[in-house]
């Protein structure tokens, strides 16, 4: 009876991994096999998707092939899905708000799962889920060891060290925590050291790209090996996609030149060389990006920096610190001199921000809300006389359109009023120094008087509670500008952020 009862045991267990079915060696979760499949394979990577979301369909080739190369590997950790959109108890119990949003489930815990936040291809996913499992630092006894793993990555980090328990091997040890999406290993073998033609104590990064390999060279310390890493852990130009967005966001190079050209131009090899050369003189200062001007997924980049595909190509320059600055050169010309010049320039703080303005409509103040555009935004909003509230909005944001009957209401309401001005700006098409725009729509009121003050509007979106506003002054919903709550439609959202909020709160230039 009791090998019966142990058989029966055996037999349910089997039957209940079996129940959770695979395609392409990923794991199909729902909410009624999702705990059994933390207790079956402890250590399990999960993507939340929407069927309809263009970047998990981007995704799903190479996070197959990710869940193919561990699944061969003899690896106990797994890659799973679940679609969002039908197992919302799960989506809502995983604070999911946007698609996909990956998660790590590390030995069965299911309370406080780690963001996945490295890149997009299958090299990338299997990398950080090794160094989430295992030794930060691989041990590399002998040179087939090495081969590996400098053959299997497109960089890999090895620090040579006759003494792997010195200091500069501890600092490398601790470089390689901080860092999830790039191999490291260490070896203090002689014949690896030939191999790879080291003489002495160091560390090398092995690239298949540009110079192939670059060897450290300063004080061994976490901080200095970070740098140096980040320095040269990317290729001196490196063309924006869906998987390389990751690491052109989520890389400490915050100042970010572009080049839009059609990759199909007959001279897009030229423009690439002189590119390219230009790079060399701003390595780890300045990131270079090209960006493929025809692809139509490009298109609302190239709004975002005011151009058009018949402008192209083209230079733009744009930072990523606390606010977004955008650059543009004093000539069209593309030439390793010319951009030189340009970057010279913005490294040395003399470059003053490009600030895109539409023309001013002959009509825009005939309608009860008048059409504001950069050439005449100070002159109304600053208006000693006038009181004016604008809502500064993108065309292709739900939020704006959803609001946009309400705030006509209320240009209705004060078309008469001598000190009232309702107001809107297109800010995908215009761009004001004084005020910085994070998400849509915005709404900033300007008080009448010589002070220029802006207060930020964070009550009801409804004609009672605007008139409210208005009738106190600015006084009733409002806020000193800069204290805005309001979780409204982030830049971060639809300006990409790998994609959705997988590099929250990471500014992003690209658009969804």
């Amino acid at each position: 009876l009791t090998m019966l009862k142990f058989f029966l045991l055996c037999t349910l267990a089997v039957a209940s991994r079996a129940d959770i079915p695979e395609e392409e060696d990923v794991l199909v979760l729902k909410k009624s096999n999702f705990d059994e499949a933390l207790k079956a394979h402890p250590n399990i990577l999960v993507e939340f998707y929407a069927p309809w979301c263009g970047h998990c369909k981007a995704l799903a080739p190479e996070y197959a092939k990710a869940a193919g190369m561990l699944k061969n590997e003899g690896s106990e950790i797994r890659l799973a899905k679940v679609d969002a959109t039908e197992e919302t108890e799960l989506a809502q119990e995983y604070g999911v708000r946007g698609y996909p949003t990956i998660k790590f489930f590390k030995g069965g815990e299911k309370e406080s799962p780690k963001e996945y936040s490295a890149g997009r291809q299958a090299d990338d996913i299997v990398s950080w889920l090794k160094k989430r499992t295992g030794p930060a630092v691989a041990t590399l006894a002998e040179v087939t060891q090495a081969e590996s793993l400098i053959a299997d990555n497109e960089v890999a980090v090895i620090a040579f060290f006759k003494d792997t328990e010195s200091a500069g091997a501890k600092a490398f040890e601790k470089a390689a925590e901080a860092i999830d999406d790039i191999p490291f290993g260490m070896t203090s073998d002689d014949a690896v050291y030939s191999k790879f033609e080291v003489s002495k104590d160091g560390v090398v990064l092995f690239k298949k790209f540009d110079e192939g390999r670059n060897t450290f060279d300063g004080e061994l310390t976490k901080e200095n090996l970070l740098a140096f890493i980040k320095a040269n852990q990317l290729p001196l130009v490196i063309e924006f996609t869906e998987q390389t967005a990751p690491k052109i966001f989520g890389g400490e190079i915050k100042s970010h030149i572009l080049m839009f050209v059609p990759k199909a131009a007959s001279d897009f090899q030229d423009k690439m060389d002189q590119f390219k050369k230009a790079a060399e003189g701003f390595k780890g200062q300045i990131l270079f990006i090209y960006i493929d001007s025809d692809v139509d997924d490009n298109q609302r980049i190239l709004e975002f920096f005011g151009l058009k595909k018949e402008e192209c190509p083209a230079i733009r320059l744009i930072t990523l610190e606390d606010e977004m600055t955008k650059y543009k050169p004093s000539t069209d010309a593309i030439t390793a001199e010319s951009i030189t010049e340009f970057c010279t320039l913005f490294t040395q703080g003399k470059l003053k921000p490009h600030l895109m303005s539409q023309d001013i409509p002959e009509d825009w103040d005939k309608n009860p809300v008048k059409v504001l555009v950069g050439k005449n935004f100070e002159e109304v909003v600053f208006d000693p006389t006038k009181n004016v509230f604008v809502e500064f909005y993108a065309p292709w944001c739900g939020h704006c359109k959803q609001l946009a009957p309400i705030w006509d209401k209320l240009g209705e309401k004060y078309k008469d009023s001598a000190d009232v001005i309702v107001a809107k700006m297109d800010s995908t098409a215009n761009e004001i120094e004084a005020v910085k725009v994070h998400s849509f729509p915005t709404l900033k009121f300007f008080p009448a008087g010589e002070e220029h003050k802006v207060i930020d509007y964070n009550g009801e979106r409804t004609l009672e509670g605007f008139t409210k506003f208005l009738e106190s002054g600015g006084k009733e919903g409002g806020a000193p500008a800069g204290e805005d709550d309001d979780e409204d439609m982030d830049l971060d959202v639809f300006l990409i952020s790998s994609p959705q909020k997988t590099l929250s709160g990471a500014s992003s230039w690209a658009v969804n």
